[in-house]
């Protein structure tokens, strides 16, 4: 008696399925029916995907604008690069077009030229790398430094800008030469960037010289030399 009153108490407290319910409940086996699709899970399906595509369609977005941003600074420093070499050239309506094309000759000469450093400058604003040659530059100039005094002052500048871990205008040497070049300063001398110098004027006659003979900027500048009365 005790366990039939069980069983009505727990039939009471589940309601009714209708057979349906029962067939979705089951996933249709046994009916020969299909299941029926829960709406809910199809929602939540359309939903995740509509969320992927947005997610996609924003990743796209901000790819495509990453590159905007750089063509347009690309852009914007050929620019600028341009009308530099059009005012060495207003400027300094000496130039010849045999001292442009002499610089094509030898890495030296194009470095030795003051309006050669100017156009080599110049292309390296448009390749974002002009940090090498103004490192080479500061270079020379603390080289020529006659007061000695003045030596731990600036060899701690230049070691600041150009070649400590994430300077400012930090060059692309190797290690041991910035390890080096960092136990140099302890002690000061007219020598002590010498190899760090060294590796990134390499780098530059490596690298940039030969792409810098082959831009416009510097054919350009042949060019208007070439046309030029002087």
């Amino acid at each position: 008696m005790h366990q039939s009153t069980k069983l009505r108490s727990l039939s009471m407290s589940c309601p009714p399925h209708s057979s349906d319910e029962m067939d979705a409940e089951l996933g249709g086996h046994g009916t020969g029916k299909p299941p029926r699709p829960c709406g809910s899970n199809m929602g939540r399906s359309r939903g995740i995907r509509n969320h992927l595509s947005c997610l996609s369609q924003k990743s796209d977005s901000l790819s495509d604008f990453s590159t905007l941003q750089h063509d347009a600074k690309h852009s914007q420093a050929l620019k600028t690069s341009q009308s530099r070499i059009m005012y060495i050239f207003r400027s300094h309506r000496r130039l010849t077009a045999d001292e442009t094309r002499r610089w094509a000759r030898s890495f030296d000469l194009l470095l030795s030229h003051k309006y050669g450093r100017s156009a080599f400058r110049a292309f390296l604003q448009t390749e974002f790398s002009e940090e090498n040659l103004e490192f080479w530059v500061a270079c020379e100039d603390y080289r020529k430094t006659r007061s000695m005094n003045k030596l731990p002052a600036k060899a701690r500048r230049i070691f600041q800008e150009y070649i400590d871990v994430q300077a400012p205008r930090e060059v692309n040497i190797d290690y041991p030469t910035r390890e080096m070049t960092k136990r140099n300063l302890q002690h000061p001398t007219l020598s002590c960037f010498d190899l760090a110098q060294l590796r990134v004027r390499s780098l530059m006659e490596r690298d940039s010289y030969p792409r810098f003979l082959r831009s416009d900027i510097y054919n350009e500048l042949v060019t208007h030399t070439q046309k030029s009365p002087c």
